[in-house]
Order: structure tokens, then sequence, then C-alpha cells
């Protein structure tokens, strides 16, 4: 059973699935209804909402609006943590988002040719000590980090933005993204991912490492990646 996002969701899903049900952004009493109906009590979530969604023009139904209200802040953690609750009160328990894809979480140490130097083990330590501080505050998980100086920082913009960003002001001088888990990171949802998107920005910046936290980073397309990252010299490593 799949609850598709309109705004966010392949089309051609639903070929690869036995009941599927299309609603908008802001339609959670559709969403829960339609779990009910179906007798569904466990949930997953997969793929990405972004989270600029929030100024889209999409109508969000009366429950979104009351959950909506009922927030203080609406950062990645408090709009997707509420509905979760939402889930729970109506008796649906979402899962971890890994539950399936545990092949696919980065392991520690090097994943590729290339070994970080000096220079760039210096600007991964400096790059997660900061970026644990922003992913604690869920503003991003992304840094991009040129000589323990910071180029540029995730927030709702998405991590490939963020990097290519970086790459208009680091006047061709390489580059190191770091990305991270949040400190307590829930793993149901928000799950930090990588992937060949990923390398292809890093190419078009001139960014030669890459950092990721082990064993809660997805990455996707990885043979693809790391072929694309040896081919290109760039270095990727699970701290």
């Amino acid at each position: 059973v799949v609850a598709a996002i309109k705004e966010e969701t392949f089309l051609d899903l639903a070929a690869h699935t036995k009941t599927i049900e299309w609603m908008g952004i802001g339609q959670l009493g559709k969403l829960i209804n339609f779990f009910k109906r179906e007798g569904v009590t466990h949930a997953l979530m997969a793929g990405q909402v972004k989270h600029t969604q929030i100024f889209s023009g999409a109508i969000p139904d009366f429950r979104m609006v009351k959950l909506l209200a009922s927030l203080l802040t609406k950062n990645t953690n408090s709009l997707i943590g509420a509905v979760t609750k939402e889930f729970a009160s109506e008796g649906i328990t979402v899962i971890d988002s890994t539950t399936f894809l545990t092949p696919l979480l980065a392991s520690k140490g090097v994943l590729t040719l290339k070994t970080p130097n000096e220079k760039d083990l210096a600007d991964i330590n400096y790059g997660i000590e900061v970026a644990n501080e922003i992913a604690r505050l869920d503003l991003g998980q992304t840094i991009v980090v040129c000589d323990r100086a910071v180029v540029a920082v995730e927030a709702m913009e998405g991590t490939d933005a963020t990097i290519l960003r970086a790459g208009t002001l680091s006047n061709g001088r390489p580059l190191t993204v770091v990305k991270v888990a949040k400190p307590n990171q829930d793993m149901r949802f928000d799950v930090p991912v990588v992937g060949l998107p990923t390398i292809e920005s890093m190419l078009k910046a001139g960014a030669t490492c890459l950092s990721i936290t082990a064993h809660k980073t997805l990455l996707f397309d990885r043979q693809e990646m790391l072929a694309l990252a040896n081919k290109s010299n760039i270095s990727i490593t699970g701290t």
C-alpha cells in the first residue's frame, strides 16, 4: 500500500504497487483515512519532501492546518515529528526508514581509491564540528569547507545547491563537503542521503573530498557514485 505525494513522487511508481493513493502535500487527513481504510498499522517514509514545500501553493486540509497551528517552529524535526505523532494517535507506527536499505548505509573508513590528505582531514575535522552544530539546530546537514573556513551552509535549498553555491565563492580552490546525521538522528525520517548527483555537483563546484556519517547515511547509486568519484580523484570517507 503506497500513499504518494503528488508534488514529489515519480508517476511510474504506480506500475510497481498493488494499491496507490495520490494526494497533495498538505492532505494529512486524507492520508490517515487512506491508511485506516487499508488496515495499515505500520508505515515507512521513503523519498524526500523538500522543506521548501511549506512555501508552495499547496492548500492544507483541516487536520494539517490544526497540526501546523500547534507548532512553535516549522523545521524538519518538528514538522515530520508532529506527523508521526498524528499517525501514532491513530494506531499507525512509523518505522525506521532504512529498514529495507541496510546494505546502502555507508560503512566507516575510506570508500574510494583516493585517501584524504592532511589538509582534507583538517577540513573534515573542522567541518564535522561545525556541521554537528548546524544539524543540532535542525537547519541543515551539509557544510562546505575550504582551508578550515566555512564557505557554504545548507538550509532549505538542499545539499546539491549548497555545494554548487560554494563553487561560486571559492575562486577555484578545492573544497571539502561534510554531510552529517543529526546528533540524535531519528532514523524514521530525514536520514542523510548522498548519491551520483552529489558527486556531479562536487565536480561542478571543484570539491575534491566528501565526508559522511558512517552507518547513518544512505548511498544511492553506490556503484556509479563510487566509480565517478574514483575517476574524478574525489575521496569519500565515512566517519
